[in-house]
């Protein structure tokens, strides 16, 4: 498991203006190699190069790459608006944290400082006739760099935003995080089993929000040190308050220094993150299908696609690692198999129950989990399955329809 520092430093890098910052400032190295390596460069070159006309480049490339980091900006912020209102506002952020995007937009800012610079240099004459050779040479490369990414840029545009990408993107984001955790269910740590005992001391969060990570090896290591046993209430994905445990400590040295150090462990904040949190893509992808099947959006095709995604993501669950635990000392609630099936197929059940054809593939994707994942999904699949036809039953409007159901039913249940 990722520590707590090394987790947070990945959402850092993650943010947009951390890329534009490390490129911008290499941009401005670049500028300023020329007056550094200038004197290795022969004079002969200057007009060989046409170095000369570097400062009209220069100029042009400022001028159009301040209107390109504009165009481009706006252009992202359209598509993080489209994804929140098409889709939901939860599956923006990953659109957000699009390599590509982050990217082109970091090249171009850093492209404008590089020029900037390049201009502010030759005009108070820190360049050379060897120093602007250099700097034609690299600004040279900067333009084919620009180019480069602008193809790419075009590219990527075409489909960023759209439904489709979206989707892919939760999907993605999800199977990642249900495989690790179907590597670890126990985040490395034992099966909580029927509980702590009665004389374990509940410790409050320090704050109210929702559980993003929690760094294992800490709570481990704390553990070990005083000779701890913990017990996990809230997992990533929980929502904390300062009213309900987030953890319980069994031990005799349980005082507020070592129960600080275990509460620093956990990363508490605003909103939930994908990373350690599973149930969250599932949930996310159920708000998809939810607002497709909404009478103002009327697309019950996005709501089947959405299903087949969510068979191709849970066929990733296995359930127990069957390992020895990695922390011995703590103890952590597994996610059940009901759990899943609830996050993925409730609001579908649910919103969808008028329409037939969502029915029927709803009714054939539970189905096919129990098949591929009888221990974990077969009695709570069949659950939810009941629960979605009768509430079809009550929702279908038409005979025929209710009848084109219950011969898939009959079919399924032959099986």
């Amino acid at each position: 498991m990722i520590d707590k520092s090394a987790w947070l430093l990945r959402q850092l890098v993650r943010q947009i203006w951390v890329r534009s910052v490390a490129i911008g400032l290499l941009g401005v190295v670049v500028a300023l190699t020329g007056i550094v390596f200038g004197r290795f460069i022969p004079g002969r070159y200057e007009d060989m190069l046409g170095a000369g006309a570097v400062d009209d480049i220069l100029t042009i490339l400022a001028s159009s790459m301040l209107a390109v980091v504009t165009f481009s900006l706006s252009v992202a912020v359209q598509a993080f608006a489209a994804a929140a209102e098409s889709a939901t506002p939860r599956a923006s952020r990953l659109l957000e944290e699009d390599s590509t995007t982050q990217n082109v937009l970091s090249v171009f800012v850093g492209a404008f400082l590089f020029s900037l610079v390049g201009i502010i240099a030759l005009a108070t004459g820190a360049y050379g006739a060897q120093g602007r050779v250099v700097l034609f040479l690299a600004t040279v490369a900067v333009i084919a760099l620009v180019v480069g990414m602008l193809l790419r840029w075009i590219n990527h545009i075409m489909r960023f935003g759209r439904m489709g990408d979206t989707l892919r993107r939760v999907e993605a984001a999800a199977t990642r995080a249900l495989i690790a955790r179907a590597k670890s269910p126990y985040l490395g740590g034992q099966n909580a089993g029927h509980g702590p005992p009665l004389t374990a001391l509940p410790v409050l969060a320090c704050k109210t929000g929702y559980v993003q990570h929690v760094d294992m090896e800490m709570l481990s290591d704390c553990a070990e040190a005083h000779d701890l046993n913990i017990w996990l209430v809230d997992l990533p994905g929980s929502f904390a308050t300062l009213a309900d445990p987030l953890f319980l400590v069994v031990g005799r040295n349980t005082d507020a220094a070592v129960l600080a150090q275990l509460r620093d462990a956990f990363t508490i904040a605003a909103e939930r993150n994908f990373d350690q949190d599973p149930r969250f893509g599932l949930i996310v992808l159920a708000e998809i299908a939810s607002r497709a099947l909404s009478p103002a959006v009327n697309d019950p095709g996005t709501a089947i696609d959405v299903l087949g995604r969510t068979v191709r993501i849970l066929g990733h669950w296995l359930g127990d690692d069957g390992l020895e635990p990695e922390y011995p000392r703590i103890m952590v609630p597994a996610i059940t198999g009901q759990e899943l099936i609830e996050d993925a197929f409730l609001p579908i059940a649910r919103d969808g129950a008028a329409l037939v054809e969502v029915q029927i593939r709803l009714q054939k994707a539970l189905a096919a989990l129990a098949r591929m994942a009888p221990a974990q999904f077969a009695a709570p699949a069949a659950a939810m399955a009941l629960e979605a036809a009768d509430r079809a039953r009550q929702a279908l409007a038409n005979d025929i329809d209710r009848t084109r159901l219950g011969v898939v039913l009959e079919k399924l249940a032959a099986r």
